[in-house]
């Protein structure tokens, strides 16, 4: 088969990985510059050129989209979709998972466990927002905020009325959501390929630090997930319409919690904890997924 990988930068771990398991397989795949594409487009005809050229019809595309760019890059996963191209990451199903508030109003439709949320455009109404999530402490995140930039912790009431008004004052969207005191600094990236959990592994916060971002200090190590934590994560998957994400999740007394749906989860942090070989299970899915025309998007929003 004839891939690409989406991707601004051939050097990183997981373009690099993608790059040597299509390869191992027997698979030809080129690495493509995302913002080098440009696009041609036409009723009959639609392309993406790159470099001057054509780019050929591949039999699949892996999207790396970064968060900054996702405009752009859905944009052109797009453009192979109206090729026909078989898209791992579809581009509604990208931007789904990029706006937090609407994949949290996904997830809540489908039943799937959440953090009590609360959302606000005006902040007058603190008080109110602040006891439906249950009081303080609180997280406070930005919409826009990826590898838990953006994201505080409010300890107390008035910390956390001044950190809304801060955020308010500056025009930035916010979501303020109850803290999982009972998770210790714990969460739990479920990596979902189709239709099932492939690898798993616990990320605990460093020392004085409750996000648990490996970018952040956290330290990683394999985990077994309960059935419940399974199903968690597959059904936020199946949510999105993604075949091909990261799922966090918390344990709460109240059972698990998905914290976010990653679209371009990272290969290393994931393969070094578990010693699985996930960019080999992912073309695994393609090889058996990957049609001309077949698109797994079904739901809408």
């Amino acid at each position: 088969m004839r891939i690409a990988i989406l991707s601004r930068d051939s050097k990183l771990y997981s373009t690099r990985r993608l790059v040597e398991a299509g390869e191992s397989r027997g698979h030809t795949v080129d690495v493509i510059d995302t913002l080098h594409c440009y696009m041609d487009i036409t009723s009959n005809n639609p392309t993406v050129r790159y470099k001057g050229a054509p780019l050929p019809q591949y039999d699949a595309i892996i999207p790396r989209i970064g968060s900054s760019i996702t405009f752009y890059g859905t944009s052109v996963v797009r453009q192979f979709e109206m090729m026909g191209t078989f898209c791992v990451n579809e581009s509604v199903a990208i931007s789904r998972s990029r706006d937090k508030l609407r994949s949290l109003q996904l997830l809540s439709r489908k039943g799937i466990g959440l953090p009590r949320t609360g959302f606000a455009h005006h902040p007058d109404k603190i008080d109110d927002l602040l006891k439906n999530v249950g009081g303080a402490p609180v997280v406070i995140k930005l919409l826009e905020g990826t590898q838990g930039i953006g994201v505080v912790l409010a300890e107390t009431t008035k910390a956390a009325e001044s950190i809304i008004e801060a955020f308010m004052g500056l025009k930035a969207n916010i979501l303020v959501q109850e803290f999982i005191k009972e998770a210790g600094g714990a969460d739990i990236r479920c990596f979902v390929v189709g239709d099932k959990v492939v690898a798993a592994m616990k990320r605990q916060a460093a020392p004085g630090e409750f996000r648990s971002n490996l970018h952040r200090g956290g330290e990683a190590e394999i985990v077994r997930l309960s059935p419940a934590e399974r199903k968690t994560a597959v059904d936020a998957a199946k949510t999105m319409g993604l075949g091909l994400c990261g799922v966090d999740i918390l344990r709460s007394n109240n059972g698990p919690v998905v914290m976010e749906v990653n679209s371009s989860p990272g290969l290393e942090g994931i393969e070094m904890a578990t010693g699985k070989d996930v960019a080999g299970m992912i073309y695994e899915h393609i090889e058996k997924s990957a049609k001309p025309n077949k698109t797994r998007t079904k739901g809408k929003g």
